[in-house]
């Protein structure tokens, strides 16, 4: 199967080492190809994540094609939105990855099938960032504008969540119907999700010269920017859409309901060619909450982890899902910030690693507990059974690609390399496709879950295949900023 990037990758059915099958790799033929560079060539650990990859969409496209979620035991799949999430989110990572054939299949079902104008619910957040996101990463990267228009139709049917007496928007939206609404249970929007849908309206109002995406997002941002309920930069989790106050205060995280708030701010600046002092300012002044306030180290190995703050209580519960922060830390280094963000990336990633590096199969949990006493026998990390199962999850190669890229430090390959392998060893399923497992503790049966979350092929596969490249213009990171589905985004104005 020839690449259309010059790649040639044969399945293989020998057992040769694949890499004499390779010719050569060239940076993704996006809209700008004018400044095309020798090709890199593509090297043994980009090929596994390329049969990964294919491992995976075999599972998907035999049993669950056109559907939201794979669930590869059973052999069928799940619904959420009903809108093939799970094809949306990989579309761009075929593209990256070269697989023109899958590329071409799944464009003639965004084509064909792909259809918007359903009574069904959404999630605003989790369809920004998979489905508009994705969408919108495809037409950079393809030049083709039928993703174009389909970001546009969604988008659109987006809006209506906005609506609310406080501009701060609601969950939920019926795009089908044109409304939108708060989840059931309260009136309450998370903060990560209203504050981490700003990329990609920003840049849909960029693409269509309709300034309405913008305005929506950006007032939200300036709203929050002013909100008292802070704790020297973090924010509550919550927030009321009536009144557009934080509720639950006194609560500081940066893992689930608030990380990607953190993450947006820095994103933005950057994204806007940073312009705009407000994101800056509210970003150093979190990190210096989270210095001041979050950071703690362990016992035996003295790891530098994340806590969380409850009514001045301090928790040594770190979420699997804080690993971004060691990437966006490193992100801001590169773009200028301080440079002792970047000694604390180096050791955020150092713990991250860890949360795979002590547990039996090698994969981490969705929540550790971290020792703050020596005890003897005890590891660093402490898992409680609630805790002990893993999503397939990307934060912490995707803070590995950023190390990487930024150090040329080859360690932080070889441990993206060990988390693969682990991914294969407990999580493959032979007849196509991963699963979640349900105990990361037991390597002889690590209870699969029969889930394939979209974010498998959207992100943490992506972030593999970029982590073992040494092309750093495949996706350049002056020239792109990712969403937080990994969805690469131009930066306007690229340094």
């Amino acid at each position: 199967i020839c690449s259309w990037r010059g790649a040639v990758i044969e399945p293989d059915q020998s057992t040769e080492p694949p890499s004499s099958k390779i010719t050569e790799l060239e940076k993704p033929s996006s809209v700008e190809a004018e400044d095309q560079k020798e090709p890199v060539p593509i090297n043994e650990r980009q090929l596994a994540v390329i049969e990964a990859f294919r491992h995976a969409w075999k599972g998907y496209k035999d049993f669950a094609w056109g559907h939201d979620e794979l669930k590869p035991l059973s052999k069928s799949y799940s619904e959420w939105f009903g809108l093939g999430l799970t094809l949306i989110d990989a579309l761009d990572t075929m593209w990256i990855l070269g697989l023109k054939e899958e590329f071409e299949e799944a464009r003639k079902w965004v084509a064909n099938d792909l259809v918007f104008d359903k009574n069904v619910d959404v999630n605003l957040f989790e369809s920004t960032i998979r489905i508009l996101g994705g969408l919108l990463s495809t037409y950079h990267l393809s030049g083709d504008s039928l993703f174009l228009e389909k970001a546009k139709d969604i988008g659109n049917r987006l809006m209506p969540a906005f609506k609310t007496p406080s501009k701060i928007p609601y969950s939920d939206v019926n795009i089908g119907r044109g409304t939108a609404h708060p989840p059931r249970w309260t009136s309450d929007s998370t903060v990560a999700e209203v504050t981490s849908i700003q990329l990609e309206f920003r840049e849909l109002s960029r693409l269509t010269g309709d300034e309405k995406f913008q305005k929506a997002v950006d007032e939200v941002m300036k709203h929050v920017h002013t909100l008292s309920g802070k704790n020297d930069g973090l924010v509550p989790m919550f927030i009321n859409t009536n009144s557009g106050q934080f509720t639950h205060l006194g609560v500081y995280t940066l893992g689930a309901r608030a990380d990607s708030y953190y993450e947006y701010l820095l994103k933005q600046w950057i994204q806007g060619g940073k312009k705009e002092n407000e994101l800056l300012e509210d970003y150093m002044r979190a990190i210096e909450g989270v210095k001041k306030h979050l950071l703690q180290r362990s016992e035996p190995k003295k790891l530098t982890f994340v806590g969380e703050l409850a009514h001045g209580h301090f928790s040594a519960k770190m979420d699997h899902l804080v690993c971004f922060l060691p990437g966006t830390l490193a992100l801001g280094a590169h773009n200028g910030l301080a440079a002792d963000h970047m000694k604390l990336a180096e050791t955020l990633i150092e713990t991250c690693y860890q949360m795979y590096a002590q547990v039996e199969t090698g994969l981490s949990p969705e929540i550790v507990h971290f020792n703050l006493h020596a005890q003897k026998g005890h590891k660093d990390v402490e898992i409680k059974p609630a805790d002990r199962h893993n999503l397939l999850r990307p934060e912490t190669v995707e803070s590995l690609f950023y190390m990487y890229r930024f150090t040329g430090d080859k360690k932080y390959q070889d441990w993206g390399w060990e988390i693969l392998q682990n991914f294969n060893r407990y999580t493959r399923v032979p007849t196509g496709g991963y699963t979640s497992i349900n105990n990361v503790q037991n390597p002889s049966n690590p209870e699969p879950r029969d889930k394939m979350e979209s974010f498998f092929l959207g992100e943490t596969l992506k972030y593999m295949f970029l982590l073992f490249s040494d092309d750093i213009d495949l996706i350049n990171l002056d020239k792109y900023i990712f969403n937080t589905e990994a969805h690469p985004l131009p930066i306007w104005v690229p340094a």
